[in-house]
């Protein structure tokens, strides 16, 4: 299993003039870079696969949705403007090296409502729709798109893993797996080891492994030995990347509420993570 790491840490939007982080991430001990994709136009990602492949990195690809990149909302610009980002997110992938492009991808990050259940079906409909045409185009690059469920706080659309599977089931295309985050099932799942093997083996798709208050992984009360078992029970071989965020990015800090610093510099929060992860899963 390899550790990786999200530009998010540090930096958002992630850009060719960050790309100082590269040998950073290297020597901090991880074997993969995952880039937040917030605009591919202010990343040069020729260049961004040269230095990552000379620093021995791997490279996966973060969704960031975004009001504007709703494939579920009831504006069809604004469907298609969320499936244009997102066959854009697997150009990059592809061109990049990157196998995965994960995240919550069915909706934009904060939409949360309570609607009624007519509306429910055509926004899932609109998703399902958008998802099979989006697929074709994922199996053709050979990139993996990872569904990620979020709290009750950030969508109210997709919160628990079985529901991301049932939307997986229902675009029937081989390009989508599952992608769980320990933050997020923190707060929804009733046991994120059980949720893991509940998924069976090849159907997780990619994983972040962040502590509950998404601080260094390994200081907080995440079950670290039970989710490693239950990693190893599903044969689980992709990455497990640390994903936080600096207060000092306005943007992603309101979105994802990150009002105060998690860890003394984020530069710890990364090399501790690195370090324990490292010993949690090696």
């Amino acid at each position: 299993m390899k550790i990786g790491v999200n530009t998010w840490v540090w930096t958002s939007p992630f850009s060719t003039k960050d790309f100082h982080l590269i040998p950073k991430v290297k020597r901090m001990g991880f074997d993969v870079l995952e880039v937040a994709l917030d605009d591919a136009s202010i990343i040069d990602a020729k260049l961004l696969r040269k230095l990552t492949e000379d620093n021995g990195l791997s490279v996966t690809v973060c969704g960031a949705f975004g009001p504007t990149r709703d494939i579920s909302h009831e504006d069809p610009a604004i469907r298609k403007n969320g499936a244009d980002y997102m066959r854009e997110s697997i150009r990059f992938a592809e061109t990049v090296g990157g196998r995965v492009f994960a995240g919550p991808v069915y909706s934009a990050v904060g939409k949360t409502r309570l609607i009624p259940d007519e509306q429910k079906k055509r926004e899932w409909a609109w998703c399902v729709e958008n998802l099979r045409e989006i697929g074709k185009a994922a199996t053709d690059a050979g990139v993996t798109i990872a569904v990620e469920p979020l709290n009750r706080f950030e969508t109210d659309m997709i919160n628990l893993v079985e529901q991301a599977v049932s939307l997986v089931r229902d675009v029937g295309s081989p390009a989508y797996k599952i992608h769980i985050d320990t933050f997020h099932a923190n707060i929804e799942e009733k046991s994120i080891p059980d949720t893991i093997r509940n998924l069976g083996k090849g159907m997780l798709g990619h994983f972040h492994a962040c502590e509950n208050d998404r601080g260094i992984p390994g200081t907080g009360h995440q079950d670290w030995n039970g989710i490693r078992d239950a990693l190893r029970d599903v044969e689980y071989d992709g990455a497990a990347v640390i994903e936080s965020f600096t207060p000092g990015a306005v943007e992603i800090a309101k979105a994802a509420s990150i009002w105060r610093p998690l860890a003394p510099t984020q530069d710890e929060l990364a090399r501790q993570g690195a370090r324990f992860l490292r010993k949690l899963l090696g």
